[in-house]
């Protein structure tokens, strides 16, 4: 009889695991560049990722999402933004639903952030589309999402009804969620440990009013800091580490912040920042629509079994960092191999690296900001009206 609840109990811890995230949106009033940020750091049991660009059809809107490999029909967004600069991603909640609707019903959150992107502008189109859903929705999640206009909401969603939590109302400019909703049954789902993590990383962030997606990919993404504990082992020189309630965990696999644009900016210059594949360990891209450049080849889908090259590369590296397979080795990190006293762990080095690719991007997307601009003054009178 022990065995087997012990087996239940190992049953739902993976169950668990396989769909947590940690999560938040930025006012631009907190960024430095005045743009909104939405970041997901996203926990799966699919290790294997992929970034695509889907074509606009049957009035539906180009946009860029990220993909499980297992899933090559792309039926399921796990985060993603649209040309019209309407931006989504979801962290699964655990204390909304309280109803017997099927699990074979359930796990539609990926669905219906793809609808979103397809066919979303503003927070309030996401709002009506919640509305306008068949229920039950068959979702249980916390979706945040932002628009062009500087917009952001978390959205509390069960199968049949939602609370919306508007960034316009948070007081430091700042929205935060991980495995838990607000509006739930109190002291139940998970992730607590981490949005404490969370919330003591980001504090001097808030103070100082100087965001950037950088904060995301490049610290909060990579710091082992454990809130319950107390003590941040980033840099701490120890060897081994239970991997338990860190926001970096054996089962990330991105850390995205889609960072929106300025009023009057072209909404085609909204920008996935992404890290794919376990965070420590990857290098960062950056993502745009098709005539803003697009998405890099290497985070496609192009391998075999429609892998992408990168997250392959990445998982390399991961499976360095989590290098015991015997007994209950896979809980264990070799942090090492990620920070050391002769600076070589991986960390150390990609974000050198990613912070050069951050500048180098950013010049870009000044000349790209002054191109669109050009081209939408040569196809627009004085008045504002588009030429015929």
């Amino acid at each position: 009889m022990k065995k087997q609840v012990l087996l239940l109990i190992i049953l739902l811890v993976g169950s668990f695991a396989a769909m947590a995230c940690t999560s938040a949106i930025i006012s631009g009033k907190k960024t430095v560049s005045g743009r909104p940020l939405l970041w997901k750091h996203r926990d799966t049991g699919c290790l294997d990722n992929r970034v695509e660009l889907i074509k606009a059809h049957d009035d539906c809107y180009e946009f860029v999402a990220i993909f499980d490999a297992t899933d090559p029909n792309d039926t399921a967004a796990w985060t993603g933004f649209n040309e019209m600069g309407f931006a989504i991603m979801n962290t699964a909640s655990y204390n909304l639903n309280n109803d017997d609707v099927p699990e074979s019903e359930m796990d539609r959150e990926g669905v219906v952030m793809k609808l979103a992107l397809e066919h979303c502008v503003t927070v309030n189109d996401f709002e009506k589309l919640l509305q306008s859903l068949p229920k039950p929705m068959g979702v249980e999640a916390n979706f945040g999402v932002i628009d062009r206009y500087g917009q952001g909401a978390y959205f509390e969603t069960g199968n049949y009804t939602y609370k919306k939590y508007d960034l316009a109302d948070a007081p430091d400019g700042v929205l935060m969620r991980t495995n838990y909703s607000y509006s739930g049954r109190p002291d139940e789902g998970y992730g607590y440990v981490r949005e404490a993590s969370e919330k003591y990383l980001l504090a001097p962030h808030i103070e100082a009013g100087d965001f950037t997606p950088a904060v995301f990919t490049e610290e909060v993404s990579r710091t082992f800091y454990h809130s319950l504990l107390g003590k941040d082992f980033t840099n701490s020189g120890e060897e081994w580490l239970v991997d338990q309630d860190f926001i970096p965990r054996r089962i990330s696999t991105a850390s995205i912040v889609i960072e929106g644009i300025e009023r009057g900016e072209p909404p085609v210059l909204t920008t996935m920042w992404i890290a794919l594949g376990y965070p420590p360990c990857a290098e960062t891209f950056a993502a745009r629509v098709e005539v803003a450049g697009g998405v890099p080849e290497v985070l496609k889908g192009t391998g075999e079994n429609h892998h992408s090259p990168q997250c392959d590369i990445v998982r390399a590296r991961h499976a360095e960092v989590f290098s015991i397979e015997r007994g209950n080795g896979q809980h264990y990190l070799n942090l090492r191999k990620l920070y050391n006293e002769e600076g070589t762990g991986y960390c150390q080095q990609l974000v050198k690296k990613n912070m050069f690719m951050y500048k180098q991007e950013y010049q870009k997307r000044a000349m790209k900001k002054e191109y669109f601009k050009i081209r939408y003054d040569k196809n627009h009178n004085k008045s504002g009206r588009r030429r015929q």
